[in-house]
């Protein structure tokens, strides 16, 4: 089957920051309460917010619900007073959120977004030769 140009080409952008977010917050299990805690909480509230935008470029909004608390409870800037079997459990409610929604979001891409940077079109390159011609450059013999 062909892709009709009327569909958009989708894209699970979310899926690593989701999964780099979900490995912060496992990993940070063990750092609470430690110097080195706080280098989690900023990766997990940026990742958080991150996955939340590609969730509104994809019109997913529901998954605000859970990543948009997620953000202000592992926020460094104002961290809220949760004791410590609660921040445990926010981490893995966070982790399976964030993966769940790195999974499930898709965000539709265009086809000029979606190649790679620069001139590479997708097409082999031209020889030497007629990239020198091209370009104006003599060849020397």
């Amino acid at each position: 089957m062909s892709r009709s140009s009327a569909q958009p080409t989708l894209a699970r952008l979310a899926l690593l920051p989701g999964l780099l977010g979900a490995i912060a917050l496992v990993a940070g299990l063990a750092l609470i309460g430690g110097d080195w805690y706080v280098v989690i909480r900023f990766a997990a509230a940026i990742l958080a917010l991150i996955v939340c935008v590609f969730a509104v470029q994809s019109k997913g909004y529901w998954w605000l619900v859970g990543l948009v608390p997620l953000a202000v409870a592992l926020n460094p800037v104002w961290p809220l007073p949760l004791g410590d079997l609660w921040l445990r459990l926010v981490q893995l409610a966070g982790a399976v959120v964030f993966i769940a929604a790195g999974i499930a979001v898709k965000v539709p891409v265009d086809d000029g977004r979606g190649r790679p940077a620069g001139r590479y079109d997708g097409r082999k390159p031209p020889a030497a030769s007629t990239r020198r011609r091209a370009s104006g450059h003599a060849t020397k013999r």
